[in-house]
């Protein structure tokens, strides 16, 4: 007795699956990848068919209802006995009742192929877009609208997305970025919102498949690839903080903390009677020891953080292995241009009849997935000129002409803590920098 077991995936959608998937011992496995299915033909053909033949789906037998039901006639003319796994189907043995007395039941089962049909072939539709760069179904994001073949700029709105993205990359502040284009443009968005558009890979000239595979390069850009590099490093360095600290105004908002109580600290203003003027202090949110630590006055702690980073930055920029970071940016990027020239040979290779067109679009598609990841841990390496950015910002009169919402992007740009230590009424501060 021989029994044989056969699978058909598209792979421009489907995901490849072992042949060892079934967890049975067959004498043999046929795998189709091309519609055409000749590993089905070549079994149907053969001279000394199989007793058995083991399926998952009746729709795997071919891309329409006729051709499913003359395959099905096929194998069991030849006298194999046909079982589908996932589906309520088995033909009879010679001599034996067959499994579907009851026609409307054999009818629901082939309805349920036909719908399955369909779903297949809109998944193919979808996968013949995606390989092309088309975009995928449904509106298009604000900012652009749907051309023939890809997203274009719509320029009556795209204004309103670019200054976002600009107020963002000069202040470091979601909820601000967002306060902006609704008081300027008038355009109320929600922070969710506000966020999506800072990740998503559309704003960066990117298509998103799938919710995994990107395919770079695929419409304008309304953020281009540095700026994008730099919202990254923005967005990765305000989850370290609260979210209504990210968009304080005051500079050392949210990254200060007692080494006493272990606190954080919180900026109050506090204005007197009949005054003008307010005065501003750091004091702990929730301080647990009995005697509370007392409130230290803003300007002092600001004054000494700036003395600080311009006597420590130079020397801890040393400390970080610039020529390591330099040779693993070489090697990506060494990575990207070679993925890049594969690329450039497809069309030649089909010219040659190398490879066919469905193979060749198969092959692209997956060397852009793979250039987009590569560009993505590119731009999360830090800059190779980082010693002669410390070397400019090291400078006390380059801090004291920044407003203090400058301030705050460049605070939080380089460092990651500061720690307030007291000593009986003194206090000194300890810097964490980010390297």
């Amino acid at each position: 007795m021989q029994i044989v077991a056969y699978l058909y995936q598209d792979i421009s959608w489907e995901i490849p699956i072992n042949v060892e998937v079934w967890g049975w011992e067959f004498d043999q496995v046929y795998q189709d990848f091309d519609s055409s299915r000749p590993q089905l033909q070549e079994l149907i053909t053969q001279s000394s068919p199989p007793n058995y033949f083991v399926f998952r789906r009746l729709e795997e037998l071919g891309d329409s209802l006729s051709a499913v039901i003359e395959q099905l006639t096929a194998l069991e003319t030849r006298g194999i006995q046909v079982i589908a796994i996932e589906q309520n189907y088995q033909s009879p043995t010679a001599g034996a009742q067959p499994k579907f007395p009851d026609s409307l039941q054999l009818l629901g089962l082939l309805e349920a192929v036909q719908g399955q049909q369909r779903s297949r072939k809109i998944r193919q539709g979808h996968a013949r877009n995606r390989l092309k760069g088309k975009p995928p179904p449904g509106r298009a994001p604000y900012g652009y609208r749907r051309g023939k073949e890809r997203y274009v700029i719509d320029r009556s709105v795209a204004p309103v997305v670019r200054d976002f993205f600009n107020n963002f990359l000069l202040y470091g502040s979601l909820r601000g970025a967002v306060r902006h284009i609704a008081k300027r443009h008038n355009k109320k968005v929600s922070v969710s919102t506000g966020q999506r558009w800072l990740t998503s890979p559309v704003y960066r000239g990117d298509l998103l498949y799938q919710g995994q595979d990107i395919i770079p390069d695929a419409h304008p850009a309304l953020l281009p690839r540095e700026e994008a590099a730099q919202v990254d490093r923005l967005l990765r360095r305000n989850r370290r903080l609260a979210p209504r600290s990210a968009s304080a105004p005051r500079s050392l908002a949210g990254i200060v903390s007692c080494a006493n109580c272990q606190s954080a600290m919180t900026v109050s203003r506090v204005t007197a009677r009949r005054r003008s003027k307010e005065y501003l202090y750091l004091r702990p949110i929730s301080c647990p020891l009995k005697k509370k630590c007392r409130a230290i006055s803003y300007p002092a702690v600001l004054e000494q953080t700036i003395g600080q980073i311009c006597i420590n930055l130079p020397m801890a920029v040393e400390g970080v292995d610039i020529p390591v970071m330099a040779q693993l940016k070489q090697n990506v990027e060494a990575q990207i241009a070679a993925k890049q020239d594969v690329l450039g040979q497809l069309p030649g290779l089909i010219e040659a009849d190398v490879l066919d067109a469905a193979t060749a679009e198969l092959r692209a598609y997956t060397l852009k997935t793979e250039i987009s990841a590569l560009r993505e841990r590119l731009s999360q390496l830090p800059p190779v000129n980082l010693q002669a950015i410390a070397k400019t910002v090291s400078i006390e009169q380059f801090w004291l002409d920044l407003s203090e919402s400058e301030r705050r992007f460049y605070f939080r740009e380089f460092i990651r803590q500061i720690e307030i230590r007291r000593e009986g009424k003194s206090w000194t501060l300890n810097l964490q920098f980010i390297f």
